[in-house]
């Protein structure tokens, strides 16, 4: 039937994550939470795949359903709806593209600017799944603003805050590949040599901008990255 064409098979196992999800604030309508690098957002079909954010949540908040989701290395802020009617009031800013948000990471070698916009369109790689592509053919609008925090030259990193203006999977991972400078950890974009150099993917998101579901009032969010 070609099934396995149409719906690439996932293999990968996740190893246990010791890491804990920490709550940032609370009430009746939304969690906001730290998720640990290491860690789904999601449990996958694998039964060996059952440990998530939603998976370890749902044992204390039975309704908690998730608006977005972070990449398994990636750590940090996460909006977290209690009721259907947030989780929908949530994917409408999402849409509306009212939700800002930034990341903390640090990337190979020395950006020569202090600041910058990544605009490359991203699809799906089924051969290569879950592997995105660059492919401006077949691919969506994909852009990333970034700006320079610290350069270290003995480490040969550069520190940056990416704010993603879209949310394609592994945008940020992807794009700081494609203009040279991958982001230490990343076991999917970089080379050996470079996914080495971290015990762990270096992104983190640190803020987030919305409006409060009932409210309406902005709430600006931040999660200190852990390093």
């Amino acid at each position: 039937m070609g099934m396995t064409e149409n719906h690439p098979i996932d293999t990968f196992i996740a190893p246990p994550c010791d890491g804990d999800i920490g709550i940032l604030f609370q009430d009746e309508h939304f969690l906001l939470i730290n998720k640990p690098s290491g860690l789904l957002s999601l449990s996958g079909k694998n039964p060996l795949n059952k440990d998530s954010v939603h998976y370890r949540l749902v044992q204390n908040f039975p309704d908690a359903t998730l608006a977005h989701r972070l990449d398994f290395g990636t750590s940090g802020i996460m909006i977290v709806p209690l009721t259907k009617a947030v989780n929908a009031a949530f994917n409408r800013q999402f849409q509306a593209r009212t939700i800002t948000k930034t990341y903390t990471a640090v990337l190979h070698g020395i950006l020569p600017n202090n600041s910058g916009t990544i605009e490359l369109p991203i699809a799906k790689d089924p051969p290569n799944f879950p592997l995105q592509k660059i492919c401006t053919e077949t691919g969506k609008l994909a852009v990333s603003a970034y700006q320079v925090v610290a350069r270290d030259s003995l480490q040969n990193t550069t520190r940056v805050i990416f704010t993603p203006l879209t949310g394609r999977t592994h945008q940020l991972r992807i794009h700081s590949r494609e203009i040279g400078h991958s982001i230490l950890g990343c076991d999917l974009y970089a080379n050996q040599a470079i996914c080495v150099m971290a015990q762990r993917l270096m992104l983190h998101a640190t803020t987030l901008d919305f409006d409060h579901p009932i409210t309406g009032a902005r709430i600006n969010a931040v999660c200190h990255c852990p390093f």
